[in-house]
């Protein structure tokens, strides 16, 4: 118990330390017209990137999964500058941004964490929305939804006069159809970030669009201090648990590369992903034999749903009785989240530390304090 006390008190001392050198970094990082580099330039993540100049601030947006693909690029100038001359390929983008429409969770949890809903005019599902505030303003209407993706209103999206509209245009979402409003566009990638500090870092990329980047450096510096001070307990741990993922869905069992964003918070909670040789970033189909013949070591098994009711062993088993043949199935080695009772896509992408501490209980409960309280994911009883 000692021991536990003596580390809790050290990822205390360590949160409130990285909060100091947020600050003095968001200090020294402040805005020059000589410099390139500034404090919304990333570290981890490899969606944007940032460049500070004489006549603005330079975002390119790519997708880091496909080194050749599609591109974005934004010259961010302040409100009452004079336009300037535009960089070939470049698009014009006054800041800060005053109204944002949301299209994902993941969007809207750099919003809930910089304490900033006030700026989000319009999100589109409210499925699974927990946030207190999110909710008031729904209900008086200082935001508004506009649709599901492939039949957004476009009349309601005019009459809220968004600054911008953040999208995400790899998924099929009829985003098309909003280039008609004649509202800028700009793509938020988190979502393809293939760890867990490179998803977080977007809040440095929203905190760049709403003028608040100080304060979104000094939130990731606190964020990428906890997970680092989580992830050096595992360093040296020997017995790495196998972790299985997804659900059959339509016949098929989606689930993430060997490479991926799950795979990696996987092996730093001191686990290892069922396809450890498996050299891809993004999500891949497989069929039940595939996984089966794969997971025979597979001591967890991550399950995120929003099953209505009280998930249990028996209720999964009745989905496809083949899951009972599952060696964390027979083990009772499931890691679940139901999202009709956590807010998960709505803090999680935020809060990896979070995500990481959870997933270190389960699989090295002897490393965390004896009373932790997971917030995400539970073993299911």
């Amino acid at each position: 118990m000692k021991t536990c006390r003596l580390l809790a008190a050290l990822l205390l001392l360590l949160a409130v330390a990285a909060g100091c050198r947020g600050g003095k970094k968001a200090q020294e990082g402040s805005i020059t017209a000589d410099s390139e580099q500034g404090i919304a330039s990333p570290r981890y993540a490899e969606g944007f990137s940032v460049r500070y100049t004489p006549q603005g601030v330079l975002l390119d947006i790519q997708d880091p999964q496909r080194e050749n693909g599609q591109s974005f690029h934004f010259l961010l100038i302040p409100r009452d500058a004079a336009e300037p001359e535009l960089p070939e390929g470049y698009s014009l983008l006054r800041t800060p941004v005053e109204r944002v429409v949301c299209m994902t969770s993941l969007q809207l949890s750099n919003f809930i964490a910089l304490k900033e809903l006030s700026r989000v005019a319009g999100i589109t599902s409210t499925r699974h929305l927990f946030n207190p505030e999110m909710r008031r303003r729904l209900k008086e209407g200082t935001t508004r939804k506009i649709g599901i993706e492939g039949n957004f209103d476009s009349e309601v999206i005019l009459a809220m006069a968004p600054d911008v509209i953040l999208i995400s245009p790899f998924k099929r979402g009829g985003y098309e159809a909003l280039k008609g409003v004649d509202v800028p566009l700009v793509p938020h990638l988190g979502y393809q970030e293939q760890t867990p500090l490179g998803q977080a870092e977007w809040i440095k990329f929203v905190g760049l669009l709403i003028g608040e980047e100080e304060k979104a450096a000094q939130i990731f510096n606190e964020i990428e201090a906890r997970y680092n001070a989580l992830k050096a307990l595992t360093a040296d741990v020997t017995e790495r648990p196998v972790v299985l993922s997804g659900e059959l869905h339509g016949g098929n069992w989606y689930v993430g590369g060997g490479r991926s964003f799950l795979a990696q918070i996987f092996r730093d909670a001191g686990g290892e992903y069922f396809l450890p040789d498996d050299g891809r970033h993004g999500g891949l189909n497989l069929d039940f034999e595939t996984v089966y013949s794969q997971t025979a070591q597979a001591r967890y098994w991550r399950i995120v749903n929003s099953f209505q009711g009280t998930f249990t062993y028996d209720a999964l088993q009745a989905e496809d009785a083949r899951y009972a043949d599952l060696t964390a199935f027979k083990e009772r080695g499931i890691i679940y989240c139901n999202m009709r009772e956590v807010p998960f896509y709505e803090n999680m992408p935020v809060q990896p530390d979070v995500v990481l501490a959870d997933l270190i209980h389960i699989f090295h409960p002897e490393l965390l304090p004896a009373d932790y309280q997971p917030v995400f994911y539970r073993l299911l009883p």
